[in-house]
């Protein structure tokens, strides 16, 4: 899901608190409802559905144990285990922050906090699925059989080749385009796993400047800089006897990849100011949309560090490959909004159905998935038409050229700005995190643009 499009629940008891994170977050998302009191959030809850919560950890004065907000989270947990919690507090440790991870949480954010921290934090919480990009959260089992869904050949492969490496201790590197559901794999191999009882942690490593890179992997101590008010665990600890997930990996710099190359190597890590290395046990998975193998070639990836990551490759095959799952997905999607919409389940006409399998689908499943929840939002009736789903150029999912007239047409600006993201994702070759750096965009205004282009 797009952050613009969640809806989300604060629980906090200071009004100050509450109303700090309304103002920041109700322009970026679709609705935020507030609440001071815990006792009422399992009634709100039942009343609407909420796509993340922001959770408090203490209530009563004087308190700092976190007990409260772990006992919540369990109830949250209960009630949907899809939805999204992201524990907020003003006294963090590292012990409090594994428990968090491990016993659901999203993540685990300290006051005060930063607020392109918590947005992006936001934002890989609410990513969609197939390939939601939750930092953690566990889901529903969905098993081997119903994991990843897809009857054609290229789908087939793929589930064969899960079913042989999940119960093995290889790492995984996933391959694909983007929106082809990397994470998704990486989830199902964890969930087939020997760890699967474990925490599934994720991050976005392309997202975390090199100043950021070693602090959010192999965590910090108090004072280890000017914002380090606690020591905090890193990425790596908090999934100790579970599994790491590495998006993006293709993305990072050589720093950055010696860095991770010495960590997967010693199996330990060594939080930013400290000298006390600390062993860890996970099972790594990565992923890329970028020719890893190539980068290899050109010197830009470490060919010693691409060996720690491939002991196992899966490529993706890319949704214009997969023939009649178009059409499955798409039903399964209409049954996943209308069921959260509470609306009827719509059926597909046969032309709605030909057009669905004509397009292109450059942002692969993830675009399928967007396109179907708009449908069913914005339908008129119980059968969806051609009309329900609008590209504008089903060949390249890019607008059509204007038509020759014997003068330039000057274009709107809208369009001026859909045609410089376009062009700026296809020079980084789908890398949305360096087409917002060149735009001068963060990842989170870009996705609000690509959704407000229907890109």
């Amino acid at each position: 899901m797009n952050l613009t499009h969640a809806r989300l629940l604060v629980v906090d008891d200071e009004p100050d608190v509450l109303f700090a994170l309304k103002l920041l977050l109700k322009t970026e998302v679709r609705e935020v409802v507030t609440e001071k009191n815990p006792e009422r959030l399992l009634s709100l809850l039942r009343q609407q559905h909420f796509d993340a919560v922001l959770l408090d950890m203490n209530y009563r004065s004087g308190q700092a144990t976190g007990n409260e907000g772990f006992y919540w989270l369990g109830r949250i947990r209960e009630h949907d285990p899809t939805t999204a919690v992201i524990l907020i507090t003003a006294y963090g440790d590292v012990r409090t922050a594994v428990r968090a991870l491990k016993a659901g949480a999203t993540d685990f954010l300290l006051k005060p906090w930063h607020n392109e921290q918590l947005l992006q934090t936001l934002a890989a919480a609410l990513q969609p699925t197939p390939g939601s990009k939750s930092g953690g959260t566990p889901k529903k089992p969905a098993g081997p059989a119903t994991a990843l869904l897809g009857e054609s050949a290229a789908m087939q492969e793929v589930r064969a080749i899960l079913e042989k490496v999940a119960p093995t201790e290889a790492n995984v590197l996933l391959l694909g385009e983007n929106g082809t559901g990397k994470e998704l794999v990486a989830r199902s191999l964890h969930e087939q796993s020997r760890r699967a009882a474990r925490p599934f942690v994720a991050a976005d490593v392309a997202a975390l400047s090199e100043g950021l890179f070693e602090s959010e992997l192999f965590g910090h101590t108090k004072g280890a800089f000017t914002d380090a008010q606690v020591s905090r665990v890193g990425r790596f600890e908090a999934a100790t006897d579970g599994t790491l997930f590495l998006d993006e990996i293709g993305n990072i710099g050589l720093p950055q990849q010696a860095k991770l190359l010495t960590a997967l190597q010693n199996r330990q890590v060594v939080p930013v100011g400290s000298n006390t290395p600390v062993p860890v046990d996970i099972r790594l998975l990565s992923a890329t949309n970028a020719p890893l193998h190539a980068l290899v070639a050109r010197g830009a990836f470490r060919q010693d560090l691409m060996y720690r990551l491939n002991t196992v490759e899966i490529t993706l095959p890319p949704l214009r490959e997969r023939g009649d799952d178009v059409q499955l997905l798409a039903q399964h999607f209409a049954q996943v909004y209308a069921a959260r919409n509470r609306q009827p389940v719509p059926e597909f006409s046969a032309a709605a159905l030909r057009k669905l399998r004509e397009h292109s689908w450059p942002g692969n499943v993830r675009e399928l998935q967007h396109a179907v929840e708009r449908a069913v939002i914005l339908g008129t009736g119980p059968v969806l038409l051609p009309a329900d789903f609008s590209f504008r150029n089903p060949d390249s999912g890019t607008a059509a050229a204007p038509a020759a007239t014997g003068a330039e047409q000057p274009l709107p600006l809208l369009e001026v700005e859909k045609n410089t993201i376009l062009q700026a994702i296809e020079r980084h070759q789908g890398n949305l995190t360096k087409a917002a750096k060149e735009l001068g965009l963060t990842r989170t205004a870009l996705y609000r643009r690509l959704d407000k282009h229907d890109i």
